[in-house]
């Protein structure tokens, strides 16, 4: 597809096209291959010989040994390996809520450098897990304190009931990820961006007193921030189900297996975020009854 999650459809074994393994020949060499008088030699260009054929593209992976491909058990391996970083991070931030600020902003630089990283290094990505898991366990401190203990363990289960739902129906094949669903996100996510934007600003300048700011109000007595939230569970599903796809065609491509490490990270990125937004839901639904 042409638009994917960012973190996998960069890497051409995950956007089902495949990789280029030699150039081909232009319209000049074409046409002086074929002038050649039989049986002579291929030009050369200082000592080497000139590449004058067109070479056609090998199916993806087939240079690679069975046991150096991506699998799905190797997925599952890499990333319940990133997960468990993610929970040990997750801890030390739970025991020092004051590391949320680092938490954020190491773990969004992770973030982007694994994203435009071309090759998966491995321990980049564990690093983003680390950091990712202290922004995660310390705002999961602050929101229990602030509003009531539960609310992580609602969030947790919730998180995990989505991403199992969306995991079971995607290998039963009654849900697939389409064209126009997926652009349809893009610009979706687009939108929600700018109005995460446009909030923070209103909060930051004053312009409301609610600590969730716009999306604290009521219409019609249900919180905007309810309504908003669903729809953005909704997205973050989606997303999973490109996750999904992704990692099913860069098993198909036949894939080189350290590119199950970008499998990984593409989902943790969006579990974490389905997480918080779930966190955020519940604390909005309970500040309402307040």
């Amino acid at each position: 597809m042409a638009l994917d999650n960012p973190v996998l459809s960069r890497n051409p074994y995950f956007n089902g096209k495949t990789p280029q393994v030699g150039e081909t020949a232009t319209a000049d060499q074409l046409r002086q291959m074929y002038d050649r008088p039989a049986g002579a030699e291929p030009q050369t260009q200082q000592g080497l010989p000139q590449q004058t054929q067109p070479q056609a593209f090998p199916a993806a992976g087939s240079a690679l040994p069975a046991s150096e491909r991506m699998t799905y058990d190797g997925v599952i391996v890499k990333t319940a390996m990133l997960f468990g970083t993610i929970l040990v991070g997750a801890v030390v931030g739970w025991m020092f809520p004051v590391l949320l600020l680092p938490g954020v902003i190491v773990g969004l630089v992770l973030g982007l450098v694994n994203s435009f990283k071309k090759q998966p290094s491995v321990p980049l990505i564990l690093a983003y897990g680390v950091f990712e898991g202290l922004f995660v366990g310390a705002i999961s401190q602050v929101f229990a304190t602030t509003y009531y203990g539960g609310i992580v363990v609602q969030a947790v289960l919730a998180t995990l009931s989505v991403f199992a739902v969306t995991l079971v129906l995607f290998c039963s094949g009654k849900v697939r990820a389409s064209a126009k669903g997926t652009k349809i996100l893009m610009i979706a996510m687009g939108g929600y961006l700018l109005f995460s934007l446009i909030n923070v600003g209103m909060m930051v300048f004053g312009a409301t007193s609610n600590p969730f700011g716009v999306l604290g109000m009521q219409i019609f007595g249900i919180p905007v921030g309810v309504i908003v939230g669903i729809l953005v569970v909704i997205m973050a599903a989606y997303s999973l189900v490109l996750d999904f796809d992704m990692v099913k065609t860069g098993v198909q491509q036949g894939a080189p297996a350290k590119f199950g490490w970008t499998a990984a990270f593409g989902i943790a990125v969006t579990v974490i975020w389905l997480y918080v937004e779930f966190l955020r839901l519940f604390a909005i639904l309970a500040s309402s009854r307040d």
